[in-house]
């Protein structure tokens, strides 16, 4: 038997960790330098220099991971961000625990004390391992440098196979600088005996789910985040048209199926929409798809979906009837699943037909029709829907991020977004998320509109990324939905805390937003009446760089519908009239501050005391 000749060269372990990243075709790292990583970054500088990698040096090492998350959302592929030891590494820790909890692939590499110096309190140590247990799919200390290459070759596979999620890799600082005979491991070519993700579902229950199909009266396709990950969107739309089956999607799994289709329900949930939430609570088949009934879709629980059988498709066993106890468990992944299914139906002789739930459709057609989604025209201010309605209509194709809060759910309820063009923090509710989300979005796909829907608060979470985005041109768009308020707390604040709006109020220390990006040396637009709207936004997506658009809305606006926590999905509140009329203003005094306001305002814009 002839051997296989492997090539064998003097490297360090600095050599070693980029040499790998370029392997499993990374082309961009999002990062900042530090003691304990330079001689990573020593090496990075030589792979940089001919050309194989790029370095994105962030303002902070949140904006890092936000970034690696968003570049992973945008295009299915492995994020990478890095990050020094200490301080560095627990910058990333929100930036980990925000892919986690949605499932995103991604790996983080850590530097760390020398081997020696672990345990003894050195300058900016800490347990980033221990620290991230809880928030990672896996985790790594490099002890030896000849481990190096397995272990990167490890973490991208777990990273990107089963449910995704991120692999952490810490690497002490001798580690990275010693020498050793270096032996490359290429891409998928590892094997971990104990992680078998299951990727093709039963086929007994499968046809046990056809069943249930053909028989239901009042079917919905409920759809969420895993079928992104899958990729499954065409499986998706062949199952719906099959059997005539409308669909609702999580925020997560927004984009999984055209919006613009006659079968598509929208959001379901706490902002959902009130036809979505009154199909889930009157179907009488329930078809979860990669979704993971987490509460904001719930509402309460044991009320949820009550006079429904569930089929519940997913790739992680562990989310299978943890909320919800199916009527058909099939654990597998969610695109082989689909395949299957509808293979197995081809085989059966079904065929599409339009007539099949004709009634529900037509009473999901009622709803629609008595509970529309509103955007609210003011005679006297802008409405933050009409702002986000018109962004979509002149950029139908952008890929979108936002941040978190009020914006965050009327962008997800009025724009229409295509398969990878929707990147929101979801289970986290991470402020600060959305403009190095878009970075890294923008980074990935140069060639496509970036937007990021932000708020005034979420905006200033992370709002130093302007400087990467200056630095390297990045042409991100951010529009600021600018109420003067961390909008969603003083919504609660209103609702159920007896108008108490502790701490909620930003207005008065808001920063002149056009200026800061004049600072920066970027473009900043503003926009206060809507005259302005049509004209600005255009103004903003002609620019050939990055621009915020700082849009002053309606400070008062309430997010509706809602579902109030402890309800059940079809006691939303705030349900809108069938026309909403304009409201007269009338000029009226602050009492605390003397400045003249508008009689639709519950606030005063200049000193936020209720009028």
């Amino acid at each position: 038997m002839q051997l296989q000749h492997v090539a064998v060269q003097r490297a360090t372990g600095a050599y070693a960790l980029m040499d790998s990243l370029k392997r499993h075709g990374v082309k961009h790292i999002f990062g900042y330098p530090g003691g304990a990583i330079l001689p990573i970054y020593d090496e990075l500088y030589r792979f940089e220099a001919r050309g194989e990698l790029q370095h994105i040096l962030v303002r902070h090492e949140q904006g890092a991971a936000h970034a690696a998350d968003g570049y992973a959302r945008a295009t299915g592929q492995v994020g990478v961000c890095f990050g020094t030891s200490g301080p560095g590494a627990t910058n990333l820790v929100t930036g980990i625990a925000t892919a986690h909890m949605d499932s995103i692939p991604m790996v983080v590499i850590t530097g760390q004390v020398p081997r020696h110096a672990i345990g003894s309190d050195a300058f900016q140590e800490t347990d980033i391992y221990g620290i991230t247990l809880p928030i990672v799919k896996h985790s790594y200390v490099v002890r030896d440098p000849k481990d190096m290459a397995r272990t990167i070759a490890e973490a991208f596979y777990i990273a990107s196979t089963g449910r995704p999620g991120p692999v952490l890799v810490d690497i002490p600082k001798d580690v990275g600088a010693e020498e050793f005979d270096y032996v490359p491991v290429e891409p998928g070519s590892v094997k971990l005996p104990g992680y078998r993700p299951t990727l093709k579902g039963h086929p007994n229950q499968i046809a046990h789910a056809l069943k249930l199909i053909r028989q239901a009266k009042q079917p919905l396709l409920y759809v969420g985040g895993g079928a992104i990950a899958a990729s499954a969107h065409a499986e998706v739309k062949q199952l719906a048209e099959l059997f005539n089956l409308p669909v609702t999607t999580t925020l997560m799994g927004i984009g999984a199926f055209d919006e613009h289709h006659p079968l598509s329900v929208g959001m379901l949930g706490m902002h959902g929409t009130a036809y979505a939430n009154f199909a889930v609570m009157e179907c009488d088949l329930l078809i979860a798809v990669g979704a993971r009934f987490d509460d904001r879709v719930t509402g309460k629980l044991n009320e949820f979906a009550p006079h429904a059988k569930v089929i519940h498709i997913d790739i992680d066993p562990a989310e299978v009837g943890k909320n919800r106890a199916p009527d058909v468990p099939i654990v597998g992944d969610v695109r082989n699943v689909l395949t299957d299914l509808l293979r197995r139906s081809q085989e059966d002789g079904d065929v599409p037909d339009s007539e099949r739930n004709r009634a529900w459709l037509k009473r999901i057609d009622r709803w629609r029709e008595d509970y529309p989604l509103v955007v609210p025209h003011y005679a006297d201010s802008l409405s933050p829907q009409e702002v986000i309605v018109e962004i979509g209509n002149q950029a139908p194709h952008a890929i979108y991020t936002t941040d978190v809060g009020q914006h965050q759910m009327w962008a997800a309820q009025f724009l229409k977004n295509g398969p990878r063009r929707w990147i929101s923090s979801a289970g986290l509710g991470t402020m600060g998320y959305g403009m190095p989300a878009a970075m890294g979005a923008k980074v990935a796909i140069p060639d496509q509109d970036v937007i990021c829907i932000s708020g005034d608060a979420s905006f200033q979470m992370n709002l130093q990324e302007l400087g990467t985005l200056a630095h390297y041109g990045i042409k991100v768009k951010v529009v600021i939905i600018n109420n003067g308020w961390q909008g969603m707390v003083r919504q609660w604040q209103e609702a159920f805390y007896g108008e108490r709006y502790s701490a909620s109020n930003m207005a008065p220390s808001m920063p002149d937003f056009v200026k800061l990006c004049e600072a920066y040396g970027l473009k900043g637009l503003v926009v206060r009446s809507r005259d302005e709207l049509k004209g600005a936004i255009a103004e903003m997506l002609a620019h050939d760089g990055p621009v915020v658009l700082d849009a002053h809305v309606k400070r008062d606006e309430n997010c509706y519908p809602m579902v109030p926590a402890g309800k059940n999905n079809s006691q939303m509140v705030g349900l809108p009239e069938h026309k909403r009329l304009e409201k007269v203003a009338e000029l009226i005094y602050c009492s605390s501050c003397g400045a003249k306001n508008i009689s639709t305002n519950r606030f005063c814009p200049e000193c936020g005391t209720k009028l």
